[in-house]
């Protein structure tokens, strides 16, 4: 795997990789069964060519892109990845993600980021699945950092994909436009701090953690 490349926790029987993408380091992932080398693209928000690499030098065969919200960092690159990758589908995230969605290449001019507006082929609802090559994940709506941020959760594996809801020792941004911090707490409160301490979690930026390691150090969540 390409040295920017970094290797992190996954279910068992998937395999992951973080490629760090755009001038934010956005944690796009690529999570594949090493069986079948089938799997997807979580989150890529630019830098197209060195995640196409990494796909590459995987050998892996993306059936879909995964998108858990959409700002920029997260999804500017979607669109023009799905043409890339022979028009797979996007999947996600909460159909209130649209405005943002819609609004793409007005954050890209914002920021100096390339980025295309996007529509997904499924939009994902609170308790709905997702299959990643064969392994299922279920849809957990929390917004608050965004108004559609979805976190999926592979529950019988303990593994998650966080977005930007949840980080080591941090939780999202709610200063953006259609952030509420208030709703962001409530929802780490009612759908993350419930499930086991060994869920761990990929996030959008910066490490892995664990949901226990998080209940226990982070302060941002002390008293939920």
């Amino acid at each position: 795997m390409a040295n920017s490349d970094k290797s992190a926790p996954a279910a068992k029987g998937l395999k992951a990789a973080i490629v760090p993408v755009t001038p934010f380091q956005q944690n796009c992932t690529l999570l594949w069964d090493p069986e079948t080398m089938v799997g997807a693209v979580v989150d890529p928000g630019g830098d197209l060519d060195r995640i196409e690499g990494a796909i590459a030098e995987i050998g892996m065969k993306p059936e879909k892109i995964l998108l858990t919200h959409g700002h920029i960092d997260h999804a500017g690159g979607a669109a023009e990845l799905r043409e890339r990758l022979g028009g797979i589908p996007i999947e996600g995230p909460h159909a209130a993600e649209q405005p943002l969605l819609d609004n793409l290449e007005t954050q890209a001019a914002s920021y100096g980021i390339p980025a295309r507006t996007v529509t997904p082929d499924r939009w994902l609802a609170d308790g709905e699945t997702v299959e990643v090559a064969g392994h299922m994940f279920e849809v957990l709506h929390c917004p608050g950092h965004s108004p559609g941020s979805v976190v999926l959760l592979n529950r019988a594996q303990s593994f998650a994909m966080m977005g930007d809801v949840l980080f080591q020792g941090s939780v999202g941004r709610t200063d953006l436009p259609l952030g509420s911090h208030e709703t962001l707490m409530n929802s780490i409160r009612t759908k993350l701090l419930p499930l086991p301490d060994e869920i761990a979690f990929i996030c959008g930026h910066g490490p892995t953690s664990t949901i226990g390691h998080e209940r226990r150090t982070n302060p941002f969540i002390a008293g939920l």
